[in-house]
């Protein structure tokens, strides 16, 4: 049985997930800007710098296989409510770092902590809905996520235009303070004790192997990650790619981002829109559609043009972001209903899968290709294709599924008898 919605408004709920979701994505984008500043200060090339990223999402992915479990066991709100005290302690620690190695420790700190909202938050919102309600929902808290990476870099921009780059991580504590206490004050806990499961290593361990044993969440995870992997590479190469290529300052992040998050937040607006009238296989195959259109966009602009320029190089990336926007919270409630007494271990495997993924683009992937615009085009490309495929594998297995069993139904195949 559902818990009641009595304490917040569906508006409200949507608005307080959306922000928690946002200020790990904002942990990771607003620091770009300060990137050339950082490295100068501490002694660090653009290798080192691109380690800010890829171990702060190794953490991250490390962390998240304990989140959705532990929130299964103690509530999701004090799971919430201690991820985010952990993130505004780990953010002064980076605004006091006075060397490389320091500031990468409570970096990793930041990323131990900051999957609270994200993957606890989509256990909330199958704890409180159901089918297309939970697809809305799903889909509005995607779009008020969205405005993190778009508004990110721009107010690390500003930041940096009147302060140092430690002052980023000042405005990363205070804002996360402040989601503390909107939490703590308006966020109900929709997971009460009779529902909650014990929390035991050993059975955790097999739960997980369970789920990762199971080849339909194996694929839904992979062709998640690897969809996102191809907008991903270009939000990790940001600096490159905005700097280098498109020979833009530290304050017009917003030319690459903005652009990029206005097509995530139409896609998640569409989705919420087609919740209830288009099948959700269906409008999964459309945004890998909207996907696979981008990428050729991408590689045809790259290979005619001599060096990457707006506005022309930032339209497909927009393009194929409306069409992962599309398709992830069709993949996300999928899984999330394979399990439905384990949604928050299920959400934090598919969550491991994806960051795990983020963690080898940032720290390895990035720095071989974010030299060059074709490189780059050519390898977000991949990853599109990849995703379509492991997806396409999926829809044809789930289809031999159906027929077999409409057969025997049917009486057409004979069934092993017990």
């Amino acid at each position: 049985m559902q818990p009641p919605m009595r304490k917040v408004t569906y508006g409200r709920l949507a608005a307080i997930l959306g922000a928690l979701a946002m200020f790990g994505p904002f942990s990771i984008d607003t620091i770009f800007p300060a990137f050339p500043q950082i490295g100068a200060d501490l002694g660090a090339g653009k290798l080192a710098m691109q380690q800010t990223i890829s171990v702060y999402l190794l953490a991250y992915a490390a962390m998240s296989v304990v989140h959705g479990p532990l929130s299964d066991a103690i509530g999701r709100k004090r799971v919430i409510l201690a991820g985010l005290a952990v993130f505004v302690l780990a953010s002064v620690g980076c605004a006091l770092s006075t060397s490389m190695p320091m500031l990468l420790l409570f970096r990793a700190l930041q990323g131990l902590s900051a999957g609270v909202g994200m993957i606890v938050g989509r256990a909330v919102i199958r704890d409180v809905l159901q089918g297309d309600d939970a697809q809305r929902l799903m889909s509005h808290v995607s779009m008020i996520f969205g405005i993190a990476p778009a508004v990110a870099p721009i107010i690390g921009g500003w930041i940096i235009g009147w302060s140092q780059w430690q002052s980023i991580f000042w405005f990363l504590a205070l804002f996360s303070s402040v989601l503390w206490v909107v939490a703590a004050r308006l966020l109900p806990e929709t997971h009460p004790p009779e529902a909650r499961v014990r929390m035991r290593p050993a059975a955790l361990l097999r739960n997980y192997l369970g789920i990762l044993g199971n080849p339909r969440f194996v694929r839904l995870s992979i062709a998640g990650a690897l969809n996102f992997g191809a907008l991903f590479l270009y939000i990790a190469s940001a600096p490159a790619f905005v700097l280098d290529l498109m020979h833009l300052d530290e304050g017009q992040f917003g030319w690459f981002f903005i652009p990029m998050i206005s097509g995530m937040m139409l896609g998640a607006f569409a989705s919420g829109r087609s919740a209830g009238r288009i099948d959700g296989v269906r409008l999964a195959n459309i945004g890998f559609m909207c996907c696979g259109a981008a990428a050729l966009l991408n590689v045809g602009y790259n290979l005619l043009a001599e060096a990457p320029r707006l506005p022309w190089a930032v339209l497909p990336i927009s393009l194929n972001a409306f069409g992962i926007a599309l398709v992830f919270p069709i993949l996300t409630l999928a899984i999330l209903d394979m399990y439905p007494h384990q949604r928050g271990g299920a959400s934090s495997l598919q969550a491991f899968t994806g960051l795990l993924s983020n963690a080898t683009i940032a720290g390895v992937l990035s720095s071989l290709v974010s030299g060059s615009g074709i490189a780059l085009a050519i390898t977000s490309s991949s990853f599109s294709v990849l995703a379509w495929l492991v997806w396409r594998h999926e829809q044809r297995d789930q289809r031999r599924l159906r027929t077999a069993s409409a057969a025997q139904v049917m009486g057409l195949e004979p069934t092993d008898e017990m």
